[in-house]
């Protein structure tokens, strides 16, 4: 047998070892803002003690999800007003923080500061605005990050957090302050300006310049996604409110409208962002709590011949994902865990969760066969990602109570998760 050279093997294990990295985390919600990740060897139990990697404090608080460049990640989160709702305290004390901490250690790197263009939302209590001033995950395209900070605009920062561009999108603010996180599509950085502008608009990611604007966006507080279809081209989709409200398609490059369907039936608002998978969208909302499967790829109203199922089943925040063939969620309210087949809508479980979570307004993440649907105050729930009521653990850090409105996410086979005081990597150790 032929001897491979000494000197072969040491490349090859170097090339095997770079091939093998872990991917950048680069957006809301993971790969497609999806909610899923292909990542295995997560952990299913933590608390303040176990399965703790690192613990970073965070300069103020914020729902924000993290994202993972270059082994760094990068958040935002807000401080100086509405941090304590029984005493929100000034609005001009109000500053936003861009944070940069090392992915391997915890160590906070840097940590930047932005001025809000004031006024901006008045905080009245309870879960009004003080979710809002720093609710928007940012993306990156590995060279540069992209904020937006609502009726502040929207930055351009290198990832040294140096500002390249600012760009205006807006003055309105709402009593919820600020939501969706943009999305980047080749060279256009996407942003949804429902609040501010009543519009989604589409920037050139270089310059900031607007490149396409499409009006009549109003009540929408969910997050645009990018839909391959059965043909292979890629749509933007986003839900809209009304009566009934609308599920509509477009074309990413120019923001021209291809097709709408009869979505959410909510004259306010909808907030939950859609999912997709092998070109069909599936969307939850509404007060009514309406789920809706929809294949893309239509041309005009699409409601008779691409609507697939609806039913009446939903959450009005959270929003929902895609796992081999079911679609699963927990209601915001309620505290109860959805699993639908997502081949006809039909409901497979709808179980409680016990202790009760109280408020959930992050959304529902899939990975390693888990779920991990994080409450408000309660904790953190992990059911078995399979079409069978089963929770596999309930986790809470005991020395922070502070509020979760982010998803967890995974990176290297750990966890990232940020409550109001704290950014945490989970794993084994």
């Amino acid at each position: 047998m032929k001897r491979v050279p000494a000197l072969h093997v040491f490349f090859f294990a170097v090339l095997t070892v770079c091939f093998t990295v872990a991917a950048d985390l680069t957006q809301f919600r993971g790969t497609g803002g999806l909610g899923s990740s292909g990542e295995t060897g997560l952990v299913a139990e933590w608390s303040s003690t176990k399965n703790i990697i690192w613990k970073a404090e965070l300069p103020g608080l914020g729902t924000s999800g993290p994202i993972v460049v270059d082994g760094r990640v990068y958040l935002t989160c807000y401080s100086g007003y509405a941090e304590d709702d029984s005493n929100p305290g000034n609005m001009d004390d109000l500053m936003r923080h861009v944070v940069c901490v090392d992915r391997k250690s915890g160590k906070l790197l840097w940590s930047k500061e932005f001025e809000p263009k004031l006024p901006e939302s008045k905080y009245s209590g309870g879960n009004n605005s003080r979710h809002g001033y720093a609710s928007s995950t940012p993306v990156t395209d590995g060279e540069h990050l992209y904020i937006f900070f609502g009726k502040s605009g929207v930055y351009c920062l290198d990832l040294e957090g140096n500002e390249v561009w600012q760009k205006d999108v807006g003055d309105g603010t709402r009593g919820w302050g600020s939501s969706n996180s943009p999305v980047l599509y080749k060279n256009l950085l996407i942003v949804n300006t429902s609040i501010e502008d009543n519009s989604l608009v589409a920037l050139d990611k270089q310059s900031g310049k607007e490149v396409w604007k499409k009006t009549s966006i109003r009540g929408s507080w969910n997050t645009p996604v990018l839909v391959e279809t059965e043909k292979g081209e890629t749509e933007l989709v986003i839900s809209l409110p009304g009566s009934p409200g609308k599920i509509v398609g477009m074309d990413p490059k120019s923001g021209d409208e291809l097709w709408t369907c009869e979505g959410i039936p909510d004259k306010g608002y909808v907030v939950p962002s859609v999912i997709a998978d092998s070109g069909i969208v599936y969307a939850i909302g509404g007060r009514q709590n309406t789920a809706i499967a929809v294949r893309a790829g239509g041309q005009g109203d699409v409601t008779e011949t691409h609507r697939l199922w609806r039913m009446g089943k939903g959450s009005n925040v959270s929003s929902p994902v895609y796992h081999k063939g079911y679609i699963y969620w927990v209601h915001e309210r309620s505290g109860i865990a959805y699993c639908l087949n997502a081949k006809d809508g039909e409901i497979v479980y709808q179980e409680r969760l016990e202790p009760r979570p109280g408020i959930t307004y992050s959304s529902t993440f899939v990975a390693d066969g888990k779920l991990f649907c994080a409450s408000q105050y309660n904790g953190t729930y992990v059911l078995a990602a399979k079409p069978e009521f089963k929770l596999l653990a309930h986790n809470q850090f005991e020395d922070d109570d502070s509020r979760v409105n982010a998803s967890p996410m995974a990176h290297d086979g750990q966890l990232l998760m940020r409550t109001d005081a704290n950014l945490y990597c989970i794993g084994a150790k």
